[in-house]
């Protein structure tokens, strides 16, 4: 279900002048004149020939251009000169110390040095919040692209820096910026949240799905196996992965080999990418399988968020029926639960066994649901808002489309449980009063402007 080679620290670089090893007089001609030439006109000859002959002679590009093709990105010459002259946006002695205060365990004695990707997404900021107040380290990793509305990105990093948490604004697939990050810190543990999210999506840009979900994760984890210490990875897989699956509930053991999104697909090959890293690189592991997560500071491309947008605008909400007016329902998650599984597979995700690419011995390698394990109707997602919005919905009922959707999603937490200890204790009301309170003052609507038909709202 659906729920981002440049030199490590900027410095100063110079152009290697050439080096001619012939004495001068060795290239002088030998001249046959009956009379003598003044020695100025002379010399002033041979160093024009001397600078047209350097110039045929040497290679059209310049050094500076040779130094990152990533920074050339004017189709001019003389573009590509100046970016090829701009230092990466990161990077110096002020933007490392920043990087290390940041991940600096303080208040939790053994407590983890932790990288976040995706820090400044709807779970990335929860977790990185949640792990700053209880005391570790925290680094946030985000490329705030604009997949949704890049100011609640904003938003979001604004309050994880009032936290106490850097973000640093850089792309997964970034080799060098994330070899510094490792560089720099010595993290025990990696969140990794950043990925290309949402299943429709995937028909208008399929190829992002692939950039973000499966090279990023790549390249999260070439990072990972070649640090030394190797750091123990967790990471957002998705109940999409369950596709086609009719037996419910979902349960880790059944089959994951029918997708029915590319953004599915996407996370079942990193499932099985984790695996490879597992094996190879001795790599601790731990894979979350996210069912419909949903709450305060959420993605507006997820139902609850734009059903309540619609609602107070008096616009009709598009409600999706399965084959013969058949139920469409989700186990939606609630986000502190969520955050409570995501810090209890870190806490319980045990070592890396590898050094500097190398694995010493076998490491972890898990997967888990973590889900509500109460399915609910659509149809009473929207009841719920309606009371809580005091709006009544203009409803409208239409076929499911052949997008990726699936018709519903059920988590069977059985193995989260025993595990990981992991109880989910928000109910859907619950959530959603929260999840409204916030969107309302966020948004800064006041009910009170409403008619009790939606009529006059917007926001």
């Amino acid at each position: 279900m659906d729920v981002d080679d440049a030199p490590s620290t900027p410095g100063k670089w110079k152009m290697e002048k050439p080096h001619h090893r012939h004495h001068p007089r060795l290239l002088l001609p030998r001249w046959h004149h009956s009379y003598p030439v003044p020695k100025l006109v002379f010399w002033s000859f041979f160093a024009l020939a001397l600078f047209i002959a350097l110039f045929l002679l040497s290679p059209r590009s310049s050094a500076p251009a040779r130094i990152s093709d990533s920074f050339a990105s004017s189709s001019s010459s003389s573009g590509v000169r100046r970016a090829a002259l701009q230092m990466p946006p990161w990077g110096g002695p002020a933007w490392e110390k920043r990087v290390r205060s940041s991940a600096r365990v303080r208040r939790n004695p053994g407590g983890a040095s932790v990288l976040v990707t995706g820090a400044a997404g709807f779970v990335g900021m929860h977790v990185a919040a949640a792990l700053k107040r209880r005391g570790d380290g925290v680094l946030g990793l985000d490329n705030f692209n604009g997949y949704y509305d890049p100011s609640l990105k904003r938003a979001r990093q604004a309050l994880l820096d009032r936290a106490g948490v850097f973000v640093v604004e850089g792309d997964i697939n970034d080799g060098a910026l994330l070899r510094k990050l490792f560089d720099v810190v010595p993290f025990t543990h990696v969140v990794h949240l950043a990925a290309q999210a949402g299943v429709r999506h995937a028909l208008v840009d399929p190829a992002s799905y692939v950039h973000s979900n499966v090279a990023g994760l790549v390249s999260v984890l070439e990072a990972a196996k070649d640090a030394d210490p190797q750091p123990a990875i967790v990471w957002a897989s998705s109940s999409s992965v369950y596709g086609l699956n009719s037996r419910v509930p979902f349960s880790e053991a059944d089959r994951t080999d029918r997708p029915a999104s590319l953004y599915a697909a996407t996370k079942k090959a990193g499932e099985e990418i984790a695996h490879v890293y597992n094996h190879i690189y001795g790599l601790s592991i731990t894979g979350l399988r996210f069912f419909t997560v949903y709450g305060p500071w959420g993605r507006p491309d997820m139902a609850y968020f734009f059903f309540t947008r619609d609602i107070l605008r008096g616009k009709p909400v598009s409600i999706f029926e399965g084959p013969d007016h058949a139920t469409v329902a989700r186990d939606f998650t609630y986000i502190d639960d969520i955050v409570k599984g995501c810090l209890a597979a870190l806490d319980h995700a045990g070592k890396s066994t590898g050094s500097g690419g190398k694995k010493r011995g076998p490491a972890p390698l898990r997967i888990y649901n973590l889900g509500n394990t109460s399915p609910v109707p659509v149809t009473k997602l929207v009841s719920i808002l309606e009371r809580l919005v005091k709006v009544k919905a203009v409803r409208k009922f239409v076929k499911m489309p052949r997008n990726g959707d699936v018709q519903f999603t059920h988590a069977n937490i059985t193995f989260a449980q025993k595990e990981l200890g992991y109880h989910p204790t928000t109910s859907l009301h619950t959530g959603l009063k929260k999840f409204v309170r916030w969107y309302l003052e966020y948004y800064s609507i006041s009910l009170s402007k409403n008619d009790s038909k939606g009529r006059s709202i917007s926001s």
